[in-house]
């Protein structure tokens, strides 16, 4: 490694530890009696009964005062001050103390607990340990780590330095621990399916692909879990659910990252309707669990979670915004016609159902903000729901809209295995006249479903925007530890 001057002069303090027989990274560390955080909620007692205390932490402000010093420890539970006196640690324990620590290094402490003549909580150390020495210096103290790109990159120091991501992922946790325990107790079974996929389907979206060597066969990173969920019900399971990394070959913005978490969930004598119930049931259940309240704060707006949520079928909410029936617009030439004597600008895309799906995304979606379901796709934007009895034109299919963006996708499953079979040839098509996100004709799923499917419902919902949405944050990465970013060139 190319050391800077500063990483230098850590690095001397290193060997000058070990020098003295003392290991700056030693591989058996005395067991913590107390976190920091439990140390302060039982600090009365602790300091009452003058008892020994052992506990780690990194240091985070260190102040020498001739032959006494003062510090700052923290661990993740919190952050304690701790004394060191050259007369009662001793002198050679002191001067190591003050000549080879440093803001970031790891140590380990023992001493009794007692208040500042200021009244700070404070650790009287008795003894300490060298339990890793920092090369790196932290980031300045003021400031932390600001540079978006840099904080993105060294997520680790990013952590060390500001409080506020520590407390996204915190809640991030315990939002999928919220969405397992709805969904557990309502009877769903969490099960893993397949990352490598013979066959890549379940949503329009391009794949990985890689290789593998022993078998000779190209296979490709799942971009749903849908497929093999769906054979599960199948094969008798009721409710099933999964919560798992899906990966897709396309661009990157403040909603999508290459790879990223989804909860998809199946069951059977369902359908979209019990989907939406479900669903905004289940967000309400979270935001009462991380919140207390079904409305929360995003970007300064109060976002009402509770049931019910508007229904808009998708024809409505265009036509309300652009003035577009796609109805009576049923073909890309009539289509565009209707977008361009509407001063319209949409990107061009190359079939009827994808010109659609961008004439929503771009007048309707952001407009979305306050929760609500727009439902009945036309047939072609879902080639595995299944068509309203009384419109086959459209499915019945739903998806869910927060803050502007989709939260959820949802189907009635199509589940005769013929009209499936059409609508994989259907997608044939469209591949064939450039659509790079159609899907593949999966035979093995057809199979499946040959054997019978019952009537099921289906959700797929991104945990990632969940989590900015209910962490406040405006965009992806800030939710994910460890984002897709361009290669450095320093890299």
């Amino acid at each position: 490694m190319d050391l800077n001057e500063f990483q230098l002069q850590r690095r001397t303090k290193l060997e000058r530890l070990r020098s003295a027989g003392i290991d700056p990274f030693p591989a058996h560390v005395e067991p913590r009696t107390h976190t920091l955080a439990a140390l302060l909620e039982r600090f009365a007692e602790l300091a009452a009964s003058e008892a020994e205390v052992r506990t780690h932490g990194r240091i985070r402000l260190r102040r020498v005062m001739g032959k006494s010093s003062f510090a700052h420890i923290e661990d993740e539970s919190g952050r304690v001050q701790i004394f060191l006196s050259r007369r009662d640690i001793g002198e050679e324990n002191y001067d190591r103390f003050v000549e080879t620590s440093d803001l970031g290094d790891i140590i380990s402490v023992t001493g009794h607990l007692f208040h500042t003549k200021t009244g700070e909580p404070t650790i009287f150390v008795h003894s300490w340990t060298m339990l890793a020495k920092a090369i790196s210096p932290l980031p300045e103290k003021y400031h932390g780590l600001e540079d978006i790109e840099a904080r993105l990159r060294q997520r680790y120091v990013d952590l060390i330095a500001n409080e506020e991501p520590r407390r996204v992922f915190r809640l991030r946790a315990a939002l999928i621990k919220a969405i397992r325990d709805f969904l557990d107790d309502r009877g769903f079974l969490e099960v893993e399916t397949p990352v490598l996929h013979p066959v890549y389907g379940g949503a329009a979206a391009r794949p990985f692909i890689t290789h593998h060597n022993q078998l000779h066969q190209d296979l490709y990173l799942r971009i749903a879990l849908e497929l093999y969920l769906k054979r599960l019900i199948v094969g008798g399971y009721e409710r099933v659910y999964e919560i798992g990394r899906n990966f897709r070959n396309e661009g990157v913005d403040r909603f999508h990252n290459p790879e990223f978490t989804m909860l998809e969930l199946y069951q059977a004598y369902a359908d979209y309707e019990d989907m939406m119930e479900l669903f905004e049931t289940m967000l309400a259940f979270v935001a009462e669990r991380l919140y207390n309240s079904t409305s929360i704060e995003y970007q300064g707006q109060i976002i009402d979670l509770t049931p019910p949520w508007p229904r808009i079928t998708m024809r409505d909410a265009i036509l309300e915004r652009t003035g577009i029936d796609i109805r009576e617009a049923r073909t890309l030439e009539a289509l565009n016609d209707a977008v361009r004597s509407r001063g319209l600008r949409l990107d061009r895309k190359p079939t009827w159902a994808k010109q659609v799906d961008e004439l929503f995304s771009e007048y309707v979606e952001p407009h979305l903000i306050q929760p609500t379901f727009i439902i009945d796709y036309p047939r072609e934007l879902s080639p595995l729901a299944k068509a309203r009895p009384d419109d086959p034109d459209f499915v019945e299919r739903f998806e869910a809209f927060i803050i502007g963006a989709e939260m959820a996708n949802a189907f009635s499953e199509l589940n005769d295995p013929f009209e499936q079979e059409q609508r994989f040839l259907d997608q044939l098509q469209a591949a064939a006249a450039g659509d790079e996100e159609a899907m593949q004709m999966d035979v093995d799923f057809l199979n499946a479903l040959t054997y019978g499917m019952p009537p099921t419902g289906g959700l797929g919902s991104g945990i990632d925007r969940l989590t900015m949405l209910f962490t406040n944050q405006t965009t992806i990465r800030e939710v994910i530890l460890f984002p897709h970013l361009r290669q450095s060139h320093d890299a």
